[in-house]
């Protein structure tokens, strides 16, 4: 699992005085660089061997200006060739929202998914974690 810790500034809040639904995925996007370099470790895009199929956000509580929020970052499921990151919002010891983001290994010359094998897959499964329980 990776961690990462993010300072809300205040242009993240909206008109009702908390932290805006939409920096949610932004936040969750910059934390999974740290899988993104299991695949691509310089980050060059011109390497990126992945696409994004689906991503989801359950908004569970609302997240405060003036604290820090913890992103929790780990695979839930491994596939073939894509798998599910799960990622977690946390503020005070609270989980407040839950993400999933479905990733393909993908060839962008010939067009198509390609399976995940070898060290990269082991890399992959040591960040293997289930989903918190709590509701």
């Amino acid at each position: 699992m990776f961690v990462r810790t993010v300072e809300p500034a205040f242009y993240d809040t909206d008109a009702l005085g908390h932290v805006n639904n939409t920096r949610l995925p932004a936040w969750f996007e910059l934390a999974r660089n740290d899988l993104f370099r299991l695949f691509t470790p310089d980050l060059d895009p011109r390497k990126w061997r992945l696409i994004m199929a689906r991503m989801e956000v359950d908004y569970r509580a609302e997240l405060q200006y003036g604290e820090e929020i913890e992103i929790r970052t780990y695979v839930s499921r491994l596939g073939n060739s894509s798998f599910t990151v799960s990622q977690e919002a946390r503020q005070g010891g609270k989980l407040t929202n839950l993400g999933h983001t479905v990733m393909v290994h993908f060839d962008h010359d010939a067009k198509q998914a390609i399976p995940i094998t070898g060290e990269l897959r082991q890399a992959l499964e040591a960040h293997f974690h289930e989903e918190p329980a709590e509701a």
